[in-house]
């Protein structure tokens, strides 16, 4: 009893409230300041980068007018698709509130890469030079954004005992873990992760970055981010529902085909410009082809 005791006393503990600072009606939740200060982080890191590759580092804050809205709506729509049942009896305005949490990453780099293109192509920027200098930003900003999960105290792990669990307010806890105190601290995970994925592109980005690809680094962003996503998924509340062998299985299948895709996008990146190079001499050989037909007296 006293060791259960000192392993609750020894974890993290739930924060007091989600809320930072109230102001009138207004309030700031520690939600959406972590993803203020990621986006303020991820746009000083791709100006940076920006700035390595020859642009202007000023695009990182034009940027943000396109990939901003568009990452925010489609991390939502993703978020509410997934989890309709929740949001169904009362649509509007709960499917409005984002500041209370509810992002689903994946459909926020989706909207995010459309906004990116677009006004890549308004500035006429290479689209994929502009996501290798986001890449690292995108990836430090989910970091620090993690942190926003522990003040709303959601997106913990299953139950755990270990010195570094997190506790959970009783009103927080799943129906069916209510006696149990603490839980794997799955955003601290993620956290540590993207952070270490941060540094892995801005290594390779400057070791290799003469012999790669424009685009490279945004494809070896998402693989390494769906290697880590899917290690923690594993101890997600939700996997604990999950028979181990689907668990497994449909974790596999999308590790499996982020590498595929991951790998065919590698190969079409560095094969492209060899491409591109043989369709223009063909283009080339053809021009001449229709000038000499011209030239021929008929």
């Amino acid at each position: 009893m006293v060791a259960a005791q000192t392993l609750v006393l020894a974890s993290i503990p739930s924060p007091t409230s989600p809320i930072a600072f109230e102001l009138g009606p207004l309030a700031l939740s520690y939600y959406g300041l972590f993803v203020a200060l990621g986006i303020v982080v991820a746009s000083w890191l791709t100006g940076r980068e920006l700035a390595r590759k020859g642009y202007a580092g000023g695009y990182a804050l034009e940027a943000l007018f396109f990939v901003v809205p568009l990452g925010l709506v489609g991390a939502r729509l993703s978020f509410v698709a997934a989890n309709y049942d929740q949001y169904a009896p009362n649509p509007i305005p709960a499917v409005l509130e984002v500041w209370v949490g509810g992002l689903e990453i994946y459909g926020g780099l989706v909207g995010g890469f459309i906004g990116l293109v677009i006004f890549a192509r308004l500035r006429g920027i290479s689209p994929l030079a502009f996501a290798d200098a986001a890449a690292p930003g995108v990836v430090l900003a989910q970091a620090i954004g993690h942190w926003g999960d522990y003040f709303n105290q959601e997106l913990f792990g299953k139950p755990s005992d270990l010195p570094w669990a997190i506790r959970i307010s009783p009103e927080n806890r799943p129906a069916e873990f209510a006696d149990a105190q603490s839980f794997h601290p799955t955003f601290l995970y993620e956290s540590i992760w993207d952070v270490l994925v941060c540094l892995i592109l801005l290594w390779v980005a400057r070791r290799f970055g003469g012999g790669l690809r424009d685009g490279t680094i945004f494809v070896l962003y998402v693989v390494l981010f769906t290697v880590g996503y899917l290690a923690v998924d594993a101890l997600r509340i939700e996997a604990a529902a999950l028979p181990l062998v689907e668990l497994v299985r449909g974790n596999f299948l999308l590790l499996g085909g982020v590498l595929v895709l991951g790998v065919a996008s590698l190969l079409v990146l560095r094969h492209f410009r060899s491409l591109e190079r043989v369709m223009n001499s063909i283009r080339n050989g053809l021009g001449m082809r229709e000038t000499e037909i011209a030239r021929e007296p008929s």
